[in-house]
């Protein structure tokens, strides 16, 4: 047992309510079509054919799915990013790369729209759609796990909802990066658990 684990972390299921809404964050070609140096990591492209998986479950029982891409009109609209290869054009609106990976674009079912901060939350559309559907219960998917997937987990808790993460949904840069991350947000806001367990869910539904 470690030092969380003796003070009382982790130690409460959340669970699933009875409307759950799939969330997927930035799943976007410059992210996933390799050309862009951040677009090259292998467990982001893992994450991607994972999600596809769980976004057609979704799509069969009619739960509602909601996905983003990160784009902005240019720098002068961009906060103070550290991300050099964001400043490169290819997260400016109307890019290729800020595209919906066709692996889980479904326009006529999906609720798609842009964002500007790392937080699928912070300033769009997403909480009055999540509103309107009655949702409970978010689950997220997307890349990055250490940025904005994390960030929109803590945003999904703060706004009240049951928050499940399926690990192999999410995808970064670096292995460790997604595993320290998706462990400290299963000690503190949201049940980490992986595709499976949420497939088996949606079919008991």
């Amino acid at each position: 047992m470690d030092k969380f684990e003796q003070a009382g972390y982790g130690q409460r299921d959340i669970g699933f309510g009875s409307r759950p809404a799939l969330i997927m964050v930035d799943f976007q070609l410059g992210f996933t079509d390799g050309v862009s140096l951040i677009g090259r990591s292998e467990h982001i492209q893992q994450a991607v054919d994972n999600t596809a998986v769980l976004a057609a479950a979704c799509k069969a029982k009619n739960i509602p799915t909601a996905a983003c891409r990160v784009s902005w009109g240019g720098p002068s609209e961009m906060t103070y990013w550290k991300i050099e290869t964001l400043y490169d054009g290819s997260f400016y609106h109307g890019h290729p790369s800020t595209e919906i990976d066709p692996r889980i674009a479904d326009p006529d079912y999906v609720f798609e729209f842009t964002k500007t901060a790392p937080s699928i939350f912070y300033e769009t559309p997403l909480k009055p759609w999540l509103v309107g559907h009655c949702i409970d219960t978010t689950i997220i998917t997307g890349c990055t796990t250490s940025g904005c997937v994390r960030a929109s987990v803590v945003d999904s808790f703060s706004a009240g909802y049951r928050t499940i993460v399926p690990a192999d949904c999410c995808g970064d840069q670096d292995i460790e990066a997604h595993d320290s991350n998706l462990r400290d947000v299963g000690r503190r806001y949201a049940d980490v658990v992986d595709l499976q367990r949420v497939l088996a869910h949606i079919e008991s539904l």
